[in-house]
C-alpha cells in the first residue's frame, strides 16, 4: 500500500528535512529551490537546519531524509524520524543506495575499511558500514539524484500538498537521452556510459554535455536494470571485469543483482 498524506488536504502539512551521513547537498538543493519561499508559506517546517536554527525533532506529516546510515547515531536518529513521520521520503543517492561511501560494499568488512581511512585514529561515534535507510526502516517514497533535480523536488512537494503521492521513475536515462536527440556515448564513442541501467529524471543532463552517465541516480527500480547486457557491451569494448564492477559500484553496490550479473557476463574471465 502506498502511503499518502491525507491530512495535507485539510491543513498545512508539517515537514521535516533531515540529514544522516552525507554532504548535505540534497538539503542545499531543497533550500535553493526557486520557489522555496512560496513552498514555505504552504507548509510548516518542523525541522530544516539549512533554513532555520529553530529546528527540532517531533511529529511530522512528511520527513525527507538524506544520507546513509554510517554510524550508530545515524541509526538511532533514523528510527526516531520514522516513528515521528506519517510519510518518509528517502532523498538522494546516499539515502536510497548508500552513496559513494558504499562503494566497497561486500568486498571489505568495516574494521578493514576503518583502518584504511583512519588508521589508529578514533572517531566520536561508533561507525557502521554505510547502508541505505530502507535497510533499517520502511521507506514510503524515493526521490533519487545526487542531488535531486529541482523540478522533482517541487513535484514531490506538490503531490503531497494535493493529498496524493509521487510516482516512482521506472525508465532508464537512455529513454530521456534519446528523446533529447543526444548521440549515444556508449555506441558511437565507446565510452562507459551507465544510462541504460540508471533511473531517469535528470533529462540526461551529463550526456547532453558529452559526459558519460556514472549512475548517480542509482539503478532502475524493481529489478529492471540489465547489468548483464551492459557488462557484455563493456566486455566487447575491451573493459575488464574489475573496471566494470568499479564503475557500477560507485552508486550501485547495494543492488543485490549487480555483481552476480556482471560475473555471469564475464563467465569467470578477468
Amino acid at each position: 500500500m502506498v502511503e499518502t498524506c491525507s491530512v495535507c488536504e485539510t491543513r498545512k502539512p508539517v515537514v521535516g528535512v533531515y540529514a544522516l551521513t552525507s554532504c548535505y547537498g540534497c538539503q542545499l538543493m531543497i533550500a535553493t529551490v526557486e520557489k522555496i519561499l512560496q513552498i514555505s508559506e504552504a507548509v510548516t517546517f518542523k525541522s530544516f537546519h539549512m533554513l532555520t536554527s529553530a529546528s527540532s525533532h517531533g511529529k511530522v506529516d512528511i520527513a525527507f531524509v538524506e544520507g546513509s546510515v554510517s554510524t550508530e547515531k545515524d541509526l538511532i536518529e533514523l528510527k526516531q524520524i520514522r516513528e515521528d513521520a506519517t510519510v518518509l521520503v528517502a532523498i538522494g543517492a546516499c539515502s536510497i543506495h548508500g552513496g559513494v561511501q558504499s562503494w566497497d560494499q561486500g568486498l571489505r568488512d568495516y574494521p578493514e575499511m576503518y583502518e584504511k581511512v583512519y588508521g589508529n585514529g578514533e572517531i566520536a561515534y561508533e561507525g557502521l558500514a554505510a547502508k541505505p535507510i530502507d535497510h533499517y526502516v520502511k521507506v514510503d517514497h524515493y526521490l533519487p539524484g545526487c542531488p535531486p533535480d529541482e523540478r522533482e523536488i517541487v513535484y514531490f512537494l506538490s503531490t503531497f500538498l494535493f493529498g496524493t503521492y509521487p510516482e516512482r521513475k521506472e525508465r532508464p536515462v537512455c529513454h530521456e537521452c534519446r528523446l533529447a536527440g543526444n548521440p549515444c556515448i556508449l555506441i558511437e564513442k565507446g565510452e562507459m556510459c551507465l544510462g541504460s541501467v540508471t533511473t531517469s529524471g535528470c533529462n540526461a543532463l551529463c550526456i547532453g554535455f558529452g559526459i558519460p552517465c556514472i549512475g548517480c541516480r542509482g539503478p532502475t527500480p524493481y529489478d529492471t536494470a540489465s547489468f548483464d547486457a551492459l557488462a557484455k557491451e563493456f566486455k566487447r569494448l575491451g573493459k575488464t571485469r574489475e573496471e566494470v564492477l568499479d564503475r557500477l559500484s560507485i552508486f550501485g553496490s547495494h543492488d543485490r543483482r549487480m555483481r552476480q550479473m556482471v560475473e555471469k557476463a564475464y563467465g569467470g574471465e578477468k
